[in-house]
């Protein structure tokens, strides 16, 4: 019989590094720690790119009862981002790769007494992934850890973290059923392998054929079965699975069991506020639960292997899923087999999820890396690997905004999708539209998604009249306006994942009044609040209740005489009341708007088919310092306007491109923007020698790209006062 026993109490943790044949004893006085844990839960959430990356300790006593068994396995669930395990002074292994996991083996070393230490390290490398990205890398056992005892006679465990069995169903749709293939791996002559009440008794693998198949049907009826494999010696292993078909058509974007099926969603990173990547069980499921309440039918979990529960989690709940390794913004050349062996443990110890439509080769590589023949043949050796290991599976990536469409790369997966953040980061929303209309029309025959989009918004910040690069919660829900329009008018694009559901870390950040943070999620870092942009969604995608939401709660003190009441809901009639009178009633779809004036304070209530939502605003004479995040940005247009601008002279009205093709314009302003670029994360610098990226910000005015970064109002004039000195 096999026996699971949970090492996760009674470690030591040493923030050092140390040699290995020392750890044991410097350990005793290092810091108690329950698993999963993570050396950078602070420090990697508070700014200034400083977290802490290297090497450090984790040590415990193994007792003899614990270590019961006649074959004994240690499995690591995960270890960010190398690891290296020892026990009793021995090292028995490394493993490279902080996501997926993998096992040791402990049998004939046992003694009386037990030592297990395990390095793990988040230090910089030039081989194992990721290390240019805009996430902090944590480090630490942040997965559990457990001790695996079985017979003699066993399931194999070591090879790439395997499961030991492997579930491959082929559904005929027309005549509702499925052909099931079970193949295990183990050191027995025989095994016995169920399926649906059948048993059979072979060598290796079997066939079933499930007759009037229930199939998974995602958000509707994510049906699940159960393959189970008994060996003689009583050692067993067991997987759920489901019978489904995916599809993609470059016209006709994704199909499930050969429905359309448009995959609407969002990504996700595995970390919390003040717990880092440190979940638990509880955690995951509190994820999902603000999921399934989004109405999200797909998920792209970013930007690697996630936890194994969190898988079962979509496959319960019929979420589909693309999953992918941290070959991401840098391709290194050294770090090839290690894309390899990160997707090998990706594909093999997480096959059987039926959520899986998709394996994702990279991530943005192109960002930092030019495209070259080594970064081409890794995406091919990739690709091939996929296809190897998995052919019921399409491979696909996701390719940064400024990459060609031309490029060979976009020949390599099976189905591609963009990152695109215009009307952010560079240019105009209506870009976005430009983009896939252009590509869409350039390659029919392709298949192309969305797979990352979004704005930062921090809750604090709003205004009447937002706009780029203000971090308001307004300019949020109507850059997700425009994009959820966009989307709709565009059933061919297969899938399309909003940038991010969750706030995250981002050691390197320093922007929108918070340290070390992406704010692009639709909800917050520690998950109590849900922005604006985040009933949007809901309304346009969760169709189990009817319910109204009321935008703007947190913009209270408001100075317009006129003032607008938005409501998102996915009701086709709001009634909107202020102070119990009605003023309005609208019909439509998703968003509402209305226009009241603002006297004095003010109770707004929105109802719509039995739900309603309120809140309180109030006119003030002056506008709420406190809601302004770049107050230099809020005033810079009016004191613009009003300069007398010399045309025969730079200002910081003409374009980038302009003013850099002036050798002495030129050096000025790319000194301020290098300055610039320190505090915008890793990504930022890694980016900025990228040609295409280079000519789309060319095209924006100096002013546009100035209030984006947040330039303070003085720099602002100074720049300008500069410039005006400079000849055409």
């Amino acid at each position: 019989m096999r026996k699971i026993t949970n090492l996760n109490e009674g470690w030591r943790f040493l923030k050092a590094d140390v040699p290995a044949e020392t750890a044991a004893a410097y350990a005793v006085r290092g810091e108690a720690v329950t698993l999963p844990h993570t050396w950078n839960a602070l420090d990697g959430q508070d700014g200034g790119n400083d977290y802490y990356r290297g090497r450090c300790w984790y040590v415990r006593e193994l007792s003899a009862e614990e270590a019961a068994g006649e074959r004994l396995f240690l499995e690591v669930n995960g270890a960010a981002m190398t690891a290296e395990v020892w026990f009793n002074g021995v090292k028995l292994a490394r493993h490279e790769g902080g996501y997926s996991c993998f096992r040791v083996e402990l049998t004939d070393r046992l003694s009386e007494k037990n030592i297990l230490a395990i390095s793990v390290s988040n230090e910089e490398s030039d081989q194992v992934y990721p290390q240019k990205a805009d996430f902090t890398f944590y480090g630490g056992l942040y997965r559990d850890v457990n001790l695996i005892a079985v017979p003699a006679e066993h399931f194999e465990l070591l090879k790439d973290g395997t499961p030991g069995i492997k579930v491959t169903p082929v559904v005929d749709l027309e005549n509702k059923r499925a052909v099931v293939t079970v193949e295990t791996w183990h050191n027995a002559e025989s095994v016995d392998i169920t399926v649906n009440g059948e048993t059979k008794s072979v060598e290796r693998s079997a066939e079933f054929v499930i007759e009037n198949v229930h199939l998974w049907d995602g958000l509707k009826d994510p049906y699940l079965y159960t393959a189970a494999a008994k060996l003689p010696s009583g050692d067993e292993v067991s997987t759920r699975f489901g019978c489904r078909v995916f599809a993609c058509d470059p016209e006709k974007g994704f199909f499930l069991n050969g429905c359309s099926y448009p995959l609407r969603g969002v990504s996700r990173h595995q970390d919390l506020k003040g717990r880092g990547n440190a979940l638990s069980v509880d955690d995951h499921k509190a994820d999902m639960d603000i999921i399934r309440e989004l109405g999200a039918n797909t998920l792209r979990l970013a930007h690697y292997q996630h936890a194994q529960e969190f898988y079962d989690l979509c496959d319960e709940n019929g979420i589909v899923v693309w999953a992918e390794i941290p070959y991401i913004t840098m391709h290194m050349p050294k770090g090839r087999e290690n894309t390899l062996s990160q997707m090998r443990e990706l594909i093999t110890q997480c096959y059987n999820h039926p959520c899986i439509a998709v394996w994702g080769l990279s991530n943005e590589i192109t960002a930092a890396s030019a495209v070259n023949e080594d970064l081409l043949e890794n995406h091919r050796l990739l690709n091939e690997l996929c296809h190897r290991m998995d052919p019921t599976r399409l491979t696909t990536m996701a390719d940064v905004f400024m990459l060609e469409i031309d490029s060979p790369i976009l020949e390599i997966p099976d189905i591609n999708s963009y990152n695109l953040y215009f009307g952010w980061y560079l240019g105009e929303l209506e870009q976005t539209d430009e983009f896939f209309d252009e590509y869409h029309a350039k390659y029919p025959e392709r298949v192309i998604g969305f797979s990352e989009y979004g704005a930062d918004a921090n809750p604090a910040f709003h205004s009447s009249r937002p706009e780029k690069g203000d971090y308001t919660e307004e300019y949020q829900a109507l850059y997700h306006e425009h994009m959820l329009r966009m989307i709709e008018a565009r059933p061919w694009l297969w899938a399309t994942h909003v940038w991010n559901l969750f706030d995250f870390a981002a050691d390197g950040r320093d922007e929108g009044g918070k340290h070390g943070e992406n704010q692009k999620g639709l909800v917050t870092f520690d998950r109590s609040l849900r922005k604006d942009a985040f009933y949007l969604y809901k309304a346009a995608w969760n169709k189990s209740e009817p319910f109204v939401h009321l935008c703007g709660k947190r913009y209270v003190n408001r100075c317009e005489e006129e003032t607008e009441i938005k409501v998102y809901s996915n009701c086709a009639e709001v009634r909107l009341y202020v102070d119990d009178t009605p003023v309005g009633t609208l019909s439509g779809r998703t968003v509402f708007r209305f226009r009241i004036p603002l006297l004095g304070e003010h109770m707004i209530r929105a109802e719509a088919e039995g739900c309603s939502d309120v809140m309180c605003i109030r006119r003030v004479s002056e506008p709420d310092e406190s809601y302004i995040f770049n107050k230099a940005a809020a005033s810079v247009t009016n004191w613009f306007d009003a300069d007398d601008i010399d045309p025969s002279c730079f200002s910081i009205q003409d374009t980038l491109g302009e003013i850099r093709s002036h050798p002495q314009a030129g050096a000025i302003v790319n000194a301020m923007m290098a300055k610039g670029a320190s505090e915008r994360g890793d990504v930022a610098d890694a980016v900025k020698d990228n040609p295409a990226l280079q000519r789309m910000m060319g095209r924006m005015t100096m002013l546009s790209l100035l209030k984006q970064g947040g330039a303070d109002e003085e720099s602002i004039k100074q720049l300008n006062r500069v410039l005006q000195g400079i000849k055409k």
